[in-house]
Formats: C-alpha cells, sequence, structure tokens
C-alpha cells in the first residue's frame, strides 16, 4: 500500500513539470497556457529507500521491489472553479478521489512565464485554492444534510453519527475553515472520509523555487512554511526545474549533479518523506534469497493487517510474525546473526508493526 496523491495547484504554477520529474516520463504536457493538462495523468513511482538496498546485500536477494506511490497531476484550478469555470467540476471530482492533496505553489518571479492572476503572492494562490474547495464542500454537504437530519430524527443511527458529522464541518467551512480541521474520533473516522469532501484531505505544500534556491529556499517559501505551520500541515522545498534535468539523467550521474547544485537528494526523496508524515505510512519488510521488498502500511498496523497487505489469506490465517528490527538485522548481519544474538521475535496479533520491521509471516491455510 503506498497513497495516492493529486497534484493541484493554480495554473502555470510548475504541477506537471513537477510530475513528469517524479514520474520521469513526459505523460503530462508543461506548457506555458491554463489547462494543458485535461486529462488528470497518473504515475506510479518507486520509493527510495536505502534500507531496502542494505538488506538485500546481507541477504543476497535476486530482486529489489520497492514499494510504489501514485501521482496525479490534476489540471490548474482557477477561481470559480467551484461553480464550475474554468474545468472546475471535472477536476474537484478527481481531487475527491485521491488520499491527499500536493499543492504546488508558485515561489519564484519569472517574467517569460505568466501567472493567471497576474502576481506572485503564494500564500494568496493557497487562499484562492482551498476557498475554491471549501465551497465545493459547502455546497455538497448544505444538499445532503437535511435529508440526513430527517433520517436522523427517524431514529436511523448511522445518520444521527452522520448527520453530526456534516454539522460539525459546515460549522467550520461556513468560517471559512477546512473540513480536515474537524475534531473526528477514531470511530467515526470512516464515516468523516466516506463524505468525500475536498477540504478533508491532507495537504502537503510543495514551494517550487527558483535553481538557486533549491537547497534553502526563498522569502516565498518562507510565508508557504508559516501557513504551514499555523494549519499543522507540510510544507517542502523544491525547484521542478532542476527536478526535471535530474529526471533524465542516468543514475550514475545524478550525484554530481546534485552536489553541483547543493542538494544532498532529489527533491522526489522530500516530497515522498513529506507524504509519509503527514498520512502517518511506515514501512516493512520481507527479505530473503529470492528477493527484498518494502511494504507501505499506516502507522499502528497489527500484524495481522500487516500481513493482509501481502495477501488476504495471510491476515485470514495469521498465527504470528518472525520479526526483526531492521537496525538489528544490519548490525548482525541477516537473519541467522540475530537469531543467535536474541534479536529474533515471535510477534502474535496485537504486535503493532514498527517502521522497518523484517517480518516472515507464518499463517495457516
Amino acid at each position: 500500500m503506498g497513497f495516492k496523491c493529486g497534484i493541484v495547484g493554480l495554473p502555470n504554477v510548475g504541477k506537471s513539470t513537477l510530475f513528469n520529474a517524479l514520474t520521469q516520463t513526459a505523460a503530462a504536457q508543461a506548457a506555458n497556457y491554463p489547462f494543458c493538462t485535461i486529462e488528470p495523468n497518473v504515475g506510479d513511482v518507486a520509493v527510495p529507500d536505502p534500507r531496502l538496498e542494505k538488506l538485500a546485500a546481507i541477504a543476497g536477494s535476486k530482486e529489489i521491489i520497492p514499494t510504489r506511490l501514485t501521482f496525479v497531476d490534476i489540471a490548474g484550478l482557477v477561481r470559480g472553479a467551484s461553480k464550475g469555470e474554468g474545468l472546475g467540476n471535472q477536476f474537484l471530482a478527481n481531487i475527491r478521489e485521491c488520499d491527499a492533496i500536493a499543492h504546488v505553489v508558485r515561489c519564484f518571479e519569472d517574467g517569460d512565464i505568466t501567472h493567471v492572476e497576474g502576481r506572485i503572492d503564494p500564500v494568496n494562490d493557497i487562499e484562492t485554492i482551498e476557498t475554491e474547495l471549501m465551497l465545493a464542500d459547502l455546497d455538497s454537504l448544505e444538499k445532503r444534510v437535511v435529508a440526513m437530519e430527517k433520517k436522523a430524527k427517524g431514529g436511523d443511527k448511522e445518520a444521527k453519527e452522520l448527520s453530526d458529522i456534516m454539522n460539525r464541518c459546515l460549522v467550520l467551512l461556513r468560517d471559512g475553515k477546512p473540513a480536515r480541521l474537524a475534531q473526528i474520533s477514531a470511530d467515526e473516522r470512516k464515516a468523516f472520509e466516506g463524505l468525500g469532501l475536498l477540504s478533508s484531505k491532507p495537504v502537503l505544500y510543495v514551494c517550487n523555487v527558483e535553481e538557486a534556491a533549491a537547497d534553502k529556499g526563498n522569502d516565498f517559501s518562507e510565508k508557504v512554511k508559516a501557513r504551514a505551520r499555523e494549519e499543522g500541515a507540510v510544507a517542502v522545498v523544491v525547484s521542478a526545474k532542476i527536478e526535471s534535468e535530474i529526471a533524465i539523467l542516468p543514475l550514475a550521474d545524478q550525484k554530481d549533479y546534485l552536489e553541483a547544485v547543493g542538494l544532498e537528494e532529489p527533491g522526489l526523496n522530500r516530497v515522498i518523506r513529506a507524504g509519509y508524515q503527514l498520512l502517518d505510512l511506515v514501512t516493512y519488510f520481507t527479505v530473503g534469497p529470492k528477493e527484498a521488498r518494502a511494504w507501505t502500511i499506516e502507522k499502528g498496523t497489527r500484524g495481522p493487517q500487516a500481513a493482509g497487505v501481502i495477501h488476504t489469506d495471510f491476515e485470514k490465517g495469521f498465527i504470528r510474525a518472525e520479526t526483526i528490527a531492521y537496525d538489528d538485522y544490519v548490525a548482525c548481519n541477516g537473519e541467522a546473526g540475530a537469531r543467535e544474538a536474541g534479536k529474533f521475535r515471535l510477534e502474535g496479533k496485537d504486535y503493532v508493526v514498527q517502521d522497518g520491521d523484517c517480518l516472515h509471516f507464518r499463517f495457516a491455510n
């Protein structure tokens, strides 16, 4: 399991350029005019994790299989999208299908690339997009809540729960605040997510800066980071132009290029880590002579459910998980050494899988 992240933003902020770099394809057309991306482009990318290569080297694995995540390049929204302006309705539906939003914000000045509103103001750009998402949610909830309240008054317990959640969200939306700020309990989470509210999606702000600011950002990106801190969101700085240049280089040349521009790693790595942080995701590994493979789960996932990511039969017949922490696996030079050092554990159904665990599941057919 990875996650599906929709790349959104105003036209001409670098969304498609970033998408091309992230997926190392030219599938998304990056042109200097609004709505050049009409259908959402979808790309799967491998999640870079140096731990996987280390494990494979120790185990002598023939194949390395990273976990993957999906990026969806969604065309540029404009003011009035919630009312169908531009190609608004279609794009809002694309966002609804994503787990999170990567909001690309223009944090660079370039007279050759027009801004749809004629000025560079990243915080205002954020507010424009967020307003459209909130207006769409407000319209959606106000159409549904009356019928839901009627069912609740008739004694429908599920309808009562939903109408309570809807009204909490409506209070926020009418006050100009996104639905993700609603106080939702763990028991209500599934119902809340089932509402499909656009402004309930976790947000990652991607500050697209000029090449010279790729390492530390600039005044524009600092304003975005401050905004992110205020709302408990995450912000990362990348230069989509640099990322697009890195993407077409052979792997052997990428390190030299990164050093030349003062970067330790591609922006893709930072975007992925920020996405994991945003969605509370962790990685576990299965390691053997045949393959070393990474699997992504939500933080707090227990053994049987983690096994179910590999195959539903593993979850149904789960007996226990043979477990070695990543650091112990490396320090003991593999499974045999970990067993000898007492670092090999058998964990049951209540075990919460930790990031970096190396697991082998025992299950009944």
